[in-house]
């Protein structure tokens, strides 16, 4: 016959089995990994297993650039990172450079510094801000969900970090672009914002797509 302390236990144990279901990052596999339909198992080699994208962070030219040069290693340009929730990125800062404030959906980020010293900060839900100056080899924590950004304040020398994530698909949402280049309609930008219309047909104008 079950009690109410029982039922109690039960209803706690299965809440604290949903929580962590939602709280946990790409759903479980039940492989060693998971290989495209588009590819034929007997072909996969080591190569398979390898990501050379951040080669090209070798010749990387960061002149004229105000915004960090993102590098990513997701289960888009590294399929054999699906299921695995693990996923990288490395940020390369020009001098004066920033990433904007955005968040990711899906997943807290671990960001290694590399090179330099970075100016970061997060928002959490009561809207409190944190912000730590960084220097290489320091690490810092960005929670799941919440707005961050990161900025290399040094306007002669660049800096550069490495971002890691607990998904395959951490996603990433601008704030700006989410916000001015979504196609809210500039009179209710206007009022949100406390401003005027020709000053958001501005903004968006400067995060409209680019072609």
């Amino acid at each position: 016959m079950e009690t109410p302390s029982t039922s109690i236990l039960l209803t706690l144990t299965l809440t604290i089995s949903s929580l962590v279901l939602v709280r946990s990052g790409d759903p479980d596999i039940l492989s060693d990994f998971l290989i495209p339909p588009t590819l034929d198992p007997s072909t996969v080699t080591r190569q398979f297993f390898t990501f050379t994208g951040f080669r090209n962070l070798r010749k990387a030219n960061l002149t004229g650039k105000t915004n960090a040069l993102i590098t990513k290693a997701t289960k888009k340009e590294f399929p054999v990172l699906h299921g695995q929730s693990v996923s990288v990125a490395t940020l390369l800062y020009p001098p004066s450079g920033i990433n904007p404030p955005h968040i990711h959906p899906r997943s807290a980020e671990l960001l290694l510094v590399l090179q330099g010293e970075l100016e970061v900060g997060f928002v959490d839900s009561t809207n409190k801000l944190f912000v730590q100056t960084l220097r290489a080899p320091d690490l810092f924590l960005f929670p799941k969900g919440l707005v961050h950004f990161q900025v290399n304040n040094d306007a002669h020398l660049p800096a550069a970090a490495v971002a890691m994530f607990g998904s395959s698909d951490a996603g990433t949402i601008s704030i700006p672009r989410g916000v001015f280049g979504s196609g809210i309609k500039d009179d209710i930008l206007a009022k949100a914002f406390a401003t005027d219309k020709e000053t958001i047909a501005k903004i968006v104008e400067a995060n409209e797509p680019l072609t």
